[in-house]
């Protein structure tokens, strides 16, 4: 056979062994990809209110000069941590002990007063009885011994407010917290012509307030579940409060609530609440801005979902389901908080929904799948997934 023959039969036999291959179908067919799907979690929960508050120290005085003197010495270094009764200022007290003698001495004066008056008030009223002295007389002395005593006791007022005075020299912490910075230095004249001049600001943040407002809407939310509840009045109970920094992960830090407004602000329609909370290692100041968590009066039943299961697009947040027919739907949902790795369904779901769990990427609406019964619903990060 010549050459051009055989090149010619080669290539016929590739060209019929590609339209055998066309024609026998492939044995390995594409199969409906494999999803993990589970069962809502049926559980009592409770749900929490969140807002925004802000921290502030459970006590916060600005130290006063409350005498005239010049200010002689600062006890302590800025922002240092004092005890209650430390000494903080010391301004001159020449002048006030002075005072002070000067009215111990006015009271021994008008002691010695009374003396002279009760014995010469004695004296004229036995001369009296023997006409050897007038009544008038013995009406002076009386009334000289009476003004003795009237003396004695302004004298005592004297030495009263000299002791308060020199007291007022010394100005000490009223409480335990955290001083500011001096705001006289030493040598300057403070209280000058009756002046208040201010010296420092002392704080108490152990423990520490945090302020937060409630909407009206949430307000009457909670009073008609207080009304069916059956429990003691808000007053009453210790509803726990939870807060947590910016650069906090959840809601670490737990107090209680110990305060509530009288009334709702006409303005903002809001209602002023409180919580306190330790504060041991004095490391949450006053003036952050923190999240808040309150949880509500009552629990509810709720239906709970892995949080890997939820996503989210443009429509809202969804979970993806297994119908009868194998097929995915995309199902809206409303969720609540967060329990663990787990997130609460509040609308959307069923309990006899299949949800899918694991393979969510695998799945498309609308198409076919292999659902496979998870034995367990594994812990999830709770973390919502975008989808564009």
């Amino acid at each position: 056979m010549c050459l051009w023959c055989r090149i010619a039969s080669f290539l016929i036999a590739i060209a019929m062994t590609g339209i055998g291959c066309r024609d026998n179908p492939s044995t390995s067919a594409t199969l409906p990809p494999k999803v993990t799907v589970a069962h809502p979690i049926a559980q009592t929960v409770t749900d929490y209110l969140t807002f925004t508050g802000n921290t502030v120290a459970t006590d916060s005085v600005t130290l006063i000069a409350r005498v005239e003197g010049f200010l002689e010495k600062v006890n302590f270094t800025d922002g240092a941590r004092v005890k209650k009764g430390d000494l903080l200022f010391t301004i001159q007290q020449d002048q006030y002990k002075a005072q002070l003698q000067q009215a111990e001495a006015q009271v021994a004066s008008q002691k010695a007063a009374l003396w002279h008056a009760e014995t010469e008030l004695a004296r004229y009223m036995a001369l009296v009885k023997e006409d050897a002295a007038t009544q008038t007389e013995v009406d002076h002395w009386r009334y000289q011994k009476e003004a003795a005593q009237a003396g004695i006791l302004s004298a005592q007022a004297q030495v009263e407010l000299a002791k308060l005075n020199l007291s007022y020299t010394t100005v000490k912490a009223p409480f335990d917290g955290r001083m500011g910075r001096h705001l006289v230095n030493p040598g300057n004249v403070v209280g000058a012509m009756g002046q208040q001049t201010s010296l420092a600001q002392i704080d108490q943040i152990d423990p520490i307030y945090v302020y937060f407002t409630i909407n009206e809407r949430d307000l009457l939310r909670v009073i008609q579940r207080r009304k069916g509840d059956g429990g003691p009045p808000v007053e009453q109970r210790r509803i726990p409060v939870f807060f947590g920094l910016s650069n906090e992960e959840g809601y670490p830090h737990e107090g209680r609530l110990d305060f509530a407004a009288v009334s709702v602000a006409p303005t903002t329609g809001t209602l002023q609440l409180r919580g306190i909370f330790p504060n041991t290692d004095r490391t949450v100041l006053p003036g952050l801005f923190v999240r808040v968590r309150v949880p509500a009066l009552e629990k509810r039943n709720a239906l709970l979902v892995p949080g890997d299961a939820v996503s989210f697009d443009q429509q809202g947040e969804y979970v993806l389901v297994v119908n009868s027919k194998n097929i995915v739907e995309r199902r809206g949902v409303k969720t609540g908080p967060q329990v663990g790795g787990m997130l609460v369904i509040g609308e959307g779901l069923k309990p006899d929904d299949l949800v899918i769990i694991e393979g969510v990427l695998q799945a498309i609406p609308g198409r076919l799948v292999t659902p496979q019964r998870a034995e367990k619903i594994p812990p999830a990060s709770g973390v919502k997934k975008s989808v564009e």
